[in-house]
């Protein structure tokens, strides 16, 4: 996984797994690129990646999050919930917005 923070108005935290940086995915009318610019930050363990999502959480961040790994990440560090997930070419995408 890697994951990369945005500073912006408030923080937006990519999380992604590694495999899908640079693909594209479409699916009817949804589309995501992952993009290196975006996506592609510091390599991460499980571990890491969830204390960064819960300290970010409490920063009132935003989280952008691709992939299998690294939603299953983010479920399991509490910063999205199951009903957030959408599938693009069987790839779970989902967007933390609080």
């Amino acid at each position: 996984m890697h994951i990369k923070i945005h500073e912006s108005y408030r923080k937006i935290v990519a999380l992604c797994d590694e495999s899908l940086i640079g693909k594209t995915f479409t699916e009817g009318i949804k589309q995501i690129e992952v993009r290196p610019n975006f996506f592609n930050g510091e390599k991460t363990s499980k571990k890491e990646a969830i204390k960064t999502l819960q300290d970010m959480n409490k920063e009132d961040a935003t989280f952008f999050i691709v992939g299998k790994e690294s939603v299953q990440t983010a479920l399991d560090a509490k910063v999205i919930s199951k009903k957030g997930i959408m599938n693009i070419e069987e790839v779970p995408v989902a967007l933390g917005l609080f």
